[in-house]
Protein backbone atom coordinates (compact mmCIF):
# COMPACT_ATOMS: atom_id res chain seq x y z
CA UNK A 1 0.00 0.00 0.00
CA UNK A 2 1.56 3.47 -1.10
CA UNK A 3 -0.20 6.80 0.27
CA UNK A 4 -0.38 8.95 2.95
CA UNK A 5 -2.23 8.49 5.84
CA UNK A 6 -3.20 12.12 8.04
CA UNK A 7 -3.35 10.93 12.07
CA UNK A 8 -5.76 13.58 14.04
CA UNK A 9 -5.98 13.61 17.66
CA UNK A 10 -9.57 13.16 19.62
CA UNK A 11 -10.55 16.71 19.20
CA UNK A 12 -10.02 16.35 15.30
CA UNK A 13 -6.76 18.37 14.99
CA UNK A 14 -4.32 16.89 12.27
CA UNK A 15 -0.87 15.86 14.25
CA UNK A 16 0.98 14.67 11.52
CA UNK A 17 1.08 11.93 8.61
CA UNK A 18 2.10 8.53 8.00
CA UNK A 19 3.84 8.28 4.11
CA UNK A 20 3.75 4.23 3.29
CA UNK A 21 5.81 3.28 0.50
CA UNK A 22 5.40 0.48 -1.64
CA UNK A 23 8.25 -1.68 0.14
CA UNK A 24 6.40 -1.38 3.55
CA UNK A 25 8.63 1.41 5.22
CA UNK A 26 6.62 4.17 6.43
CA UNK A 27 7.83 8.07 6.76
CA UNK A 28 6.90 10.01 10.32
CA UNK A 29 5.94 13.60 9.38
CA UNK A 30 4.91 16.33 12.08
CA UNK A 31 1.81 18.17 10.46
CA UNK A 32 4.34 21.28 9.33
CA UNK A 33 6.19 18.23 7.11
CA UNK A 34 9.25 17.61 9.39
CA UNK A 35 10.53 14.02 9.21
CA UNK A 36 10.14 12.55 12.56
CA UNK A 37 11.59 9.10 11.53
CA UNK A 38 10.89 6.38 9.89
CA UNK A 39 9.79 2.74 9.82
CA UNK A 40 11.70 -0.24 7.85
CA UNK A 41 10.39 -2.96 7.04
CA UNK A 42 13.55 -4.84 5.98
CA UNK A 43 14.73 -5.17 9.70
CA UNK A 44 11.77 -4.60 11.05
CA UNK A 45 12.35 -1.05 13.12
CA UNK A 46 11.21 2.37 14.23
CA UNK A 47 14.15 5.14 14.06
CA UNK A 48 14.05 8.13 14.97
CA UNK A 49 15.26 11.34 12.53
CA UNK A 50 18.71 10.46 13.92
CA UNK A 51 18.67 7.18 12.79
CA UNK A 52 18.38 5.83 16.44
CA UNK A 53 16.35 2.61 16.82
CA UNK A 54 13.86 3.29 18.96
CA UNK A 55 11.98 0.17 19.10
CA UNK A 56 11.66 -3.30 17.33
CA UNK A 57 8.55 -3.44 15.48
CA UNK A 58 6.28 -0.84 14.10
CA UNK A 59 5.42 1.37 16.34
CA UNK A 60 5.66 4.72 13.72
CA UNK A 61 2.43 6.55 14.66
CA UNK A 62 3.75 6.27 18.58
CA UNK A 63 6.36 9.06 17.70
CA UNK A 64 3.81 11.72 16.61
CA UNK A 65 2.10 11.04 19.54
CA UNK A 66 5.14 11.35 21.73
CA UNK A 67 6.09 14.56 19.87
CA UNK A 68 2.71 16.51 20.37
Amino acid sequence: MSGRETIREFGGRIIGYLDHESNGDITVRSFGGQILGRYTARDDTTRDFYGRILYHGNMAAALLVIRV
